[in-house]
């Protein structure tokens, strides 16, 4: 298997392991053949379209990995019992929140360029639909295990991209990412749920 396929098989794994899922479709995203949930962000929908370039792909998954954090994250906020898992999720909504903004401007710098498109994974809409239903401990135990997971699968897609990406300004992302998630990562696995 190629560097190539694998990166691209990673990032369809990254996608599909860190969605959530948004049963209500009040908006629909008809440019990309998606709906918005309630959370206003991209669910999964059936469409027949081709398949993504490398660098189209990868900025799907990272934008679907952004918003499966802050939304997990603001369901913290709400649903978690502890102060640390609480500090932690706010940090997590502002750290994801500016990635999403400098993605989007990295992106719309490329020529052509390149729409991030959010759709999260059966696998996050899963873990979403888990977390809603959840709360105080039972909660914190299953965010700080999703946190741990997704930062992981994010790490694991971020270094595959920025070793052999086919877009230089995305692969500098990536490259830029690394720390901050490793961080992330191991403030997730710090947690005490």
């Amino acid at each position: 298997m190629s560097l190539r396929t694998t990166i691209l098989a990673a990032s369809a794994v990254l996608a599909l392991g860190a969605c959530s899922r948004g049963n209500d479709t009040t908006q629909t995203g008809a440019a990309n053949g998606s709906d918005l949930g309630a959370t206003g962000m991209a669910t999964a929908t059936p469409t027949a379209t081709a398949p993504a370039s490398g660098g189209q792909s990868f900025a799907n998954t990272a934008a679907a990995s952004d918003a499966f954090e802050i939304e997990t994250s603001r369901l913290a906020l709400t649903n978690a019992s502890s102060p640390a898992i609480k500090r932690y999720a706010q940090a997590m909504i502002d750290a994801h929140e500016a990635s999403t903004a400098k993605l989007k401007t990295v992106a719309a710098g490329l020529s052509p360029a390149i729409q991030p498109v959010a759709t999260l994974s059966a696998d996050q809409q899963q873990t979403m639909e888990s977390l809603r239903a959840a709360k105080g401990s039972a909660f914190d135990s299953a965010y700080v295990a999703a946190q741990s997971a997704a930062h992981q699968q994010t790490l694991d897609v971020l270094k595959a991209y920025a070793a052999s990406g086919d877009v230089p300004a995305l692969k500098t992302f990536a490259q830029g990412l690394v720390p901050t998630v490793t961080a992330h990562l191991n403030m997730a696995k710090g947690l005490k749920a």
